[in-house]
């Protein structure tokens, strides 16, 4: 929001405008209610990123506490839709939500549904390129691998370096530019609630509970991408898809 002030009739004129601060002028009449709202929204929209958070981190205890492993999806999905639909902090733009019908999946399957040992590594710090400006520090700090059929495959494992870390797991695969988005989907995102379960051995890896990050839905976010290392060279047909009408 553009600032308007008027000036200070005392002391200020003897001050070189160069010189001037913010602290040396005060707001129009005419934009106070301005200043005002935009000072109201602030903590209302962190609130509410709060909020969304909370949901999405509540919704995975769901997850983690269902015995059922297709009830869990499901609950998610519903779950995912109701957040995207009609929650502020939706990834969708507003003229976009009242259209919405759903996002896409695979069917489940539980196949892609592991149980994989966390194998210490050496660390490796690096910055995550996004799908536009900016990048995300992360380190490397373990491997997983697992088996799908009669293939093993193995994934980096890696902890946010920001305030309070996290653990988050890209990754893209075979289906990645045509079913799936291009730069890859999330398993795990620990700093954002998206934590499917295990210990400090070994962890829970279901790909049914992949996921577009924000990017796919709208231009205004700029996401980290799936490092190459993480690139599956099997297609992932489990977790969100493109929707049958998107192209890439």
């Amino acid at each position: 929001m553009a600032r308007c002030y008027r000036r200070k009739r005392s002391p200020i004129a003897r001050v070189p405008a160069a010189a001037r601060t913010d602290s040396d002028r005060l707001p129009t009449s005419e934009c106070v209610s301005g200043l005002a709202s935009e000072r109201m929204e602030e903590p209302l929209a962190t609130a509410s990123l709060w909020d969304y958070r909370r949901r999405v981190a509540d919704l995975y205890a769901e997850v983690r506490g269902t015995a059922d492993a297709v009830a869990g999806w499901e609950r998610w999905r519903a779950g995912r839709d109701a957040l995207f639909a009609g929650h502020p902090q939706s990834a969708l733009e507003p003229a976009a939500r009242s259209a919405f019908e759903g996002l896409a999946y695979f069917g489940y399957d539980p196949v892609w549904r592991v149980i994989a040992p966390l194998e210490r590594t050496e660390p490796h710090v690096f910055g995550a390129a996004h799908s536009s400006a900016g990048a995300t520090a992360m380190r490397r700090f373990a491997t997983v691998r697992f088996e799908i059929g009669d293939t093993r495959h193995a994934l980096s494992v890696y902890w946010l370096e920001g305030y309070g870390g996290g653990v988050f797991l890209p990754f893209r695969d075979a289906t990645s530019g045509t079913e799936t988005y291009g730069g890859g989907r999330y398993l795990l995102d620990t700093a954002k609630g998206a934590d499917l379960g295990g210990t400090p051995e070994a962890i829970v890896l279901d790909f049914n509970f992949a996921y577009h990050p924000s990017c796919v839905h709208s231009p205004r976010w700029s996401c980290p991408l799936a490092p190459p290392e993480n690139w599956l060279r099997i297609p992932v047909r489990a977790g969100e898809r493109l929707a049958a009408q998107t192209t890439e």
